[in-house]
């Protein structure tokens, strides 16, 4: 990157990382609530808690595609803010069934699967509209920005979520999510978008496989992906197994196994507090090929643990696996807002959101191989995952980039 000072943020991108760091806080706050609701107030068990697990990760594969497509037709915006409206009325409803002793477990799937709806549209259109609101040198911070915001959320939502229904009950945690989700969307209207050249009218699914084709032959887009999906792959496998591992094998107790995941949320932070300066100082190739390198690195300590069982390597193991994949999420964000049409951002934000349907992938493989051979079969399986999918990006153009590619424009069309 130069080392010439670029300008700071302007006030309108603020408004939209304030948005940002509400709205996700609604959405943790929300997603560790419910299934404390679904156990402690209405009594269900582990299955169907898993069934509201399902509905409450359901749209981001449903609908991750016709909100990209949205976005890059009308105001991205006025999409967030839509969306985020549909997920404060959802959590409100929520609240009210609470307070009149109507709630049921189906009422609180379908209430939390509308408000997912609201945070995949929001989680597609926001990276889709950064670009608009910053010079292509502010990208990297920018980027920084939002994800210190979601880090933020990530780490400290589901604590307070857990906090606010053991202390003051289920409704006031819904009621603090919903009264977040509100700020966030008056947060966005005071946001100008620049206006953006009508899109022409086409079949939808003319769109959707001209965002697919782009990313599936973009030189340095695919080799993004398929290593964003295998570390999808290759993280929820070695998540799936090692409460228990950790419990048999390393001897934590619950308040130990806490920590220790805590120690996820750390590296996060710190990896996105870090992140500019690490993008001022290193080729924009060689921070993109760090994050895969961290996370192998990650598990190779987390598979040490089998022959050294200590809860230090599992914590450290933890604290990379955060800050690693924030570096590449950073990196790897400036670099599809760089080199995608500003038509095209929307719908290329969302396929990059499907990449999180080989999280499923990576839980199954962890109880199909934990359940044979062992969760000590499962870390090893992760480290070898782990180890292609630093393999695919560093066998990729994407890690010889010197700088950040300039932003591009519209292409001509015939």
């Amino acid at each position: 990157m130069s080392a010439i000072e670029t300008p700071p943020l302007p006030g309108t991108f603020n408004r939209l990382a304030w948005s940002n760091l509400a709205a996700q806080s609604a959405e943790q706050i929300a997603l560790a609530a419910a299934p404390i609701v679904a156990v402690l107030l209405l009594g269900v068990g582990e299955g169907a808690t898993g069934l509201l697990q399902t509905a409450l990760t359901l749209p981001f594969i449903l609908f991750a595609i016709p909100a990209g497509l949205l976005a890059d037709r009308i105001s991205r915006r006025f999409v967030m803010a839509v969306s985020e409206a549909l997920r404060a009325a959802a959590l409100a409803a929520i609240l009210l069934l609470l307070w009149l002793g109507l709630m049921t477990l189906p009422l609180l799937a379908l209430l939390g699967f509308i408000a997912v709806c609201g945070t995949v549209a929001y989680s597609v259109a926001a990276p889709a509209l950064v670009p608009s609101l910053v010079i292509s040198e502010q990208l990297p911070a920018a980027n920084a920005r939002i994800e210190l915001a979601r880090t933020v959320a990530f780490a400290s939502g589901p604590a307070l979520g857990g906090v606010l229904v053991g202390w003051a009950g289920a409704a006031p945690a819904f009621g603090f999510a919903a009264a977040l989700s509100v700020i966030a969307v008056v947060l966005l209207s005071g946001i100008h978008e620049p206006a953006r050249a009508p899109a022409p009218r086409r079949h939808p699914l003319q769109d959707i496989r001209e965002g697919a084709a782009f990313v599936l032959h973009h030189p340095l887009l695919r080799p993004v992906f398929i290593t964003q999906f295998i570390f999808n792959t290759a993280s929820f496998l070695l998540l799936a197994v090692f409460v228990p591992y950790a419990v048999r094998h390393l001897g934590l107790s619950a308040a130990g196994v806490g920590i220790t995941l805590a120690m996820y949320g750390v590296g996060m932070v710190v990896g996105a507090l870090a992140a500019t300066r690490v993008m001022r100082r290193l080729a924009f190739g060689t921070v993109i090929g760090l994050g895969p390198v961290t996370g192998f690195v990650a598990a190779a300590v987390m598979a040490l643990t089998t022959l050294l069982p200590t809860p230090w390597l599992a914590g450290l193991s933890f604290f990379l696996l955060g800050v690693g994949p924030i570096l590449w999420v950073i990196s790897t964000t400036t670099l599809r807002q760089s080199v995608t049409p500003p038509s095209l951002l929307g719908r290329v934000s969302a396929i990059n959101i499907m990449s999180y349907g080989a999280r499923p992938l990576g839980s199954a493989l962890g109880a199909i191989v934990g359940g044979y051979y062992g969760a000590e079969a499962c870390l090893y399986l992760a480290a070898a995952i782990f180890a292609a999918q630093a393999l695919v990006i560093w066998l990729s153009p994407a890690v010889s980039l010197a700088r950040q590619p300039q932003m591009v424009g519209e292409p001509a069309r015939c």
